[in-house]
């Protein structure tokens, strides 16, 4: 009798349908916002903090990188594709310019520079190369590409070739998916992607606010991020995705939080117990006491929809109020108070974390974003400090270290350079005796291997043509 109840148990665990959350995750992040031969762009680098911060809350090992030269982004790539043995889940996310040519996706490098349509090949990272490593290696892989952005780069390589210009699309080229993979894009295929005027662009604002649902699968997220964007850019923006996934796959487990009402904030106590709101937490104990409201903008720019967005919307007009009605000369006032209902406390780990993604946002690497307070950690709050101007302590991570870097916006810490380099539009380059901007581009120190030019050529056609390069 006992063998009949176990295989029946059996039988209806296989006829179940399949149903799965990964228990080894692994994640790259790249944003690349600095580039030297075509537009700079603005959210990148915080599209990729925000995301790899909420890959590291859902249990993914993440290896991220900003402003990546092509060098670095195919070590970054090595790296990753080293630490997918025996995953149950492979995500990328990269945010930046990309381009297509012949049906082709390649995501472009800070340093890319293309003069013929055959340079793609060598100054970008083929979108194809990533699906084909993360699909080799990982059980379930997903791709996600906010790089639909209008790219002056294309279309001016796309006028050079003349009627052979069509080759070089508009927006991203339609990708085609194998079992066990789901490709996402900020929007559909041959279309632009807005960048967004905050902090992060519409799809990873969305992306962000939605992959932490709890028991919600990553199809129901990515129709929830597509609501989102569409609401966000008034349906101008449709994201796209093809799905070859073969299970049902949750980045966070449990019951559904229920949707928060706009007449006041969602009570913490109300929240399933799985529901991960300790960053917030951290955030906004850090600044519920500031007379700025620019820190509270700053709050709503992270969590537009968090527990305390509401409040700290009132708190935002309130001060806005206040300081239009006071002169110029006012000495400093008494902040505006918070209501009187018992705040939850702040987790020690989540207030490191919280720093640690902050300080990164500003261009002060600590690191790794786990919440442990290390020598990487208390470095970037002393650089930060010192360039700030501000007295924190850094021993330890604190409310007020973390008030003051929120209230912060761009690079506070500067670039750090080696003794034969400088810096030009904010990347390090190489000394060379040939004269100025002929170096061979690098990565900031502690970030990279130096890079160096090769005394052999690789040509694309024939000499003739001058489609070579080092």
């Amino acid at each position: 009798m006992r063998c009949c109840l176990a295989i029946l148990t059996v039988v209806a665990a296989l006829a179940a349908p399949a149903a799965a959350v990964a228990d080894k995750r692994v994640a790259l992040v790249i944003g690349n916002a600095a580039y030297q031969n075509t537009t700079a762009l603005k959210t990148p680098t915080s599209d990729a903090a925000d995301m790899a911060a909420a890959l590291h809350r859902l249990s993914f090992e993440v290896i991220d990188g900003t402003d990546l030269d092509k060098r670095a982004m195919e070590r970054t790539m090595r790296q990753f594709t080293q630490r997918l043995t025996r995953a149950d889940l492979a995500l990328f996310y990269f945010a930046g310019h990309a381009l297509q040519s012949g049906g082709q996706n390649y995501l472009m490098p800070v340093d890319a520079r293309l003069r013929s349509e055959g340079d793609a090949d060598f100054e970008a990272l083929p979108l194809s190369l990533v699906l084909r490593q993360m699909q080799r290696e990982a059980k379930t892989s997903i791709v996600l590409i906010d790089a639909s952005r209008d790219n002056p780069l294309a279309r001016s390589l796309a006028r050079s070739l003349g009627t052979r210009g069509s080759q070089i699309g508009h927006g991203l080229a339609e990708v085609r998916v194998e079992l066990g993979t789901l490709i996402g894009l900020s929007t559909q295929p041959g279309n632009i992607a807005a960048e967004g005027e905050g902090r992060n662009s519409p799809y990873a604002q969305a992306l962000v606010r939605q992959l932490e649902v709890p028991g919600k699968d990553v199809s129901g997220v990515l129709v929830a991020v597509r609501n989102d964007v569409l609401q966000a850019t008034g349906g101008k923006q449709v994201p796209w995705e093809a799905s070859g996934l073969i299970e049902t796959i949750y980045l966070r487990d449990g019951t559904p939080a229920p949707p928060p009402t706009a007449a006041r904030p969602a009570d913490p106590s109300e929240m399933p117990p799985d529901y991960d709101k300790e960053m917030e937490i951290a955030f906004f104990n850090a600044i519920k006491t500031s007379t700025s409201p620019a820190v509270f903008a700053a709050y709503l720019d992270r969590f537009p929809r968090g527990t305390f967005a509401p409040l700290a919307r009132v708190m935002m007009q309130e001060l806005k109020r206040q300081n239009g009605a006071m002169p110029a000369i006012t000495a400093a006032r008494e902040p505006t108070p918070v209501p009187s209902a018992a705040l939850p406390t702040t987790s020690p780990q989540a207030l490191a974390r919280a720093l640690q993604s902050e300080l990164k946002r500003v261009g002060c690497d600590p690191g790794s974003l786990d919440g442990q307070w290390g020598d990487h950690s208390r470095e970037a709050l002393d650089k930060f400090a010192r360039a700030s101007k501000l007295a924190l302590a850094t021993s330890e991570p604190s409310e007020a270290a973390l008030a003051g870097v929120a209230a912060q916006s761009g690079r506070i810490c500067p670039l750090e350079c080696a003794r034969d380099e400088r810096e030009i539009n904010g990347v390090c380059v190489a000394r060379s005796r040939a004269g100025p901007g002929t170096g061979a581009r690098r990565r900031p120190k502690g970030n990279t291997e130096r890079q160096t030019t090769s005394p052999f050529q690789v040509c694309v056609g024939s000499r003739a043509l001058g489609l070579c390069t080092n």
